[in-house]
């Protein structure tokens, strides 16, 4: 019997409430780990494009001459990713004006880190390991795939 002052929940009407609340989560669960997974493929994306445009405008003022003779063997590709953001300094420039392409290495969103494989033209477009002479192309070292099986470093 019920007094007229008596307030709270049953057990069954908790046993419910948890329930419905475990089962609630449990469908949130593969949604979050789908948005997580999908804004790592948008900031690898970004971060790539970022890098490879970087090196392609490298390359277009290396290609005018406007960094003196280039290495042999680099074809006007920067040496190195430090190199776009510490900057190169023009040849003609008497005030020795250095052009910045990256302000800095974007972190990988798979890996959590600020290094990426690299490629140079001498290399297997396929290989893993970079033979140091330029930086042709950049790609993410995780061995993650995405879900069409292609693995996020041939993106």
């Amino acid at each position: 019997m019920k007094r007229l002052n008596q307030r709270g929940l049953s057990l069954v009407e908790m046993i419910v409430a948890v329930t419905i609340l475990a089962v609630l989560s449990m469908l949130a669960l593969p949604l979050a780990s789908l948005k997580i997974r999908t804004e790592r493929q948008r900031d690898l994306r970004y971060a790539l494009t970022t890098m490879r445009t970087a090196i392609d405008k490298y390359k277009d003022i290396c290609d005018l001459g406007s960094f003196g003779p280039s290495k042999i063997g680099s074809y006007c590709y920067p040496e190195s990713l430090e190199i776009l953001v510490e900057g190169k300094v023009l040849a003609q420039d008497p005030n020795g004006t250095k052009l910045k392409f990256l302000r800095r290495i974007p972190r990988d969103p798979f890996t959590n880190k600020f290094e990426w494989g690299m490629r140079s033209t001498q290399d297997d477009p396929k290989s893993k390991s970079w033979g140091g002479q330029s930086v042709f192309e950049v790609f993410t070292k995780s061995e993650e795939k995405a879900p069409d099986g292609t693995p996020y470093s041939e993106w």
